[in-house]
């Protein structure tokens, strides 16, 4: 029968805890700034998905790199000025 608390000190000895630390401060960075980006382009579905599936950052990564829209090319320029009427008398 194989218990799943044999893997626990196995990962937090030795070389493991580095990298174990490294992937989790990776994962959640990249989860934040994947949901920060999704809520901010109004994209609920992936908002969604990025915050019920945990893949140690590979989702996250793939929607940063694939489908996140760029907000600075949707700017729209603002409406050109338009000279003051002019009262005729």
């Amino acid at each position: 029968m194989y218990h799943h608390s044999a893997i626990l000190p196995f990962l937090l000895s030795g070389i493991m805890f580095p990298v174990v630390l490294a992937v989790l401060l990776i994962s959640i960075i990249l989860k934040g700034y994947a949901l920060w980006h999704s809520a901010r382009n109004h994209q609920k579905a992936w908002f969604i998905v990025l915050l019920v599936i945990h893949t140690a950052g590979i989702l996250d990564a793939i929607y940063l790199l694939f489908f996140r829209e760029d907000r600075s090319a949707a700017k729209i320029a603002p409406p050109p000025a338009t000279p003051p009427a002019s009262s005729a008398a």
